[in-house]
């Protein structure tokens, strides 16, 4: 009863986060947070706990460049020389320490998920590869990541090989226009890869 009431507080404090977030910003969330819904109990995970984690992923997203490398640096959180380039990736590990240091997220699981749902890694479990796809699977992000349908079938299917296609695919269009590839994404692809030899 307690953990369920203190889940209750948990949320309430995101929500009202997400309520000050632009609009844009909040109709992504709550697209995302339905795709997680949907996935969540095919791959036995709690879909409360996948809704909570979804509406969190996005708490520092409207962060400006600027403060999200002054809040890594408050938060004691690493950058390196992706992060420092493309300071927009660290908008999941400012936001899930802020969750932990400013409302109270004890859960590990939604830490991890927010922390790396832009990048993966290689330890992230179902409720981070699901929040991780929900992300991506966003129909307003069909423009960038064009075989959504193919990664939406494998979702429902799979979570490794949907994040591996994902990754597989991200990894070459990033390098392919001579962008970074954030290492951690490269680890959670050779992890995959390897499990599914």
């Amino acid at each position: 009863m307690q953990e369920r009431q203190q889940r209750q507080e948990l949320l309430g404090r995101i929500q009202r986060r997400v309520d000050a977030l632009p609009t844009g910003l909040r109709d992504h969330i709550y697209r995302v947070g339905d795709i997680a819904k949907q996935l969540a109990p095919i791959h036995g995970i709690d879909s409360e706990l996948a809704a909570l984690s979804m509406l969190a992923h996005d708490v520092a997203r409207a962060m400006p460049n600027e403060e999200l490398l002054q809040r890594a640096d408050e938060l004691s959180l690493p950058v390196g020389t992706v992060e420092f380039a493309v300071p927009i990736l660290l908008h999941g590990p400012v936001g899930a320490e802020i969750l932990v240091k400013e409302d109270g997220l004890e859960d590990p699981s939604i830490h991890q998920a927010v922390y790396w749902h832009s990048t993966a890694h290689p330890e992230l479990d179902s409720l981070g590869k699901v929040v991780f796809l929900a992300d991506k699977l966003d129909p307003q992000k069909a423009a960038a990541y064009p075989y959504q349908p193919l990664l939406n079938q494998l979702a429902t299917e799979d979570l490794d090989k949907a994040v591996l296609e994902f990754l597989s695919r991200e990894i070459v269009s990033l390098v392919s226009r001579g962008q970074m590839v954030h290492p951690k994404a490269l680890e959670a692809r050779n992890r995959l890869l390897e499990a599914s030899a």
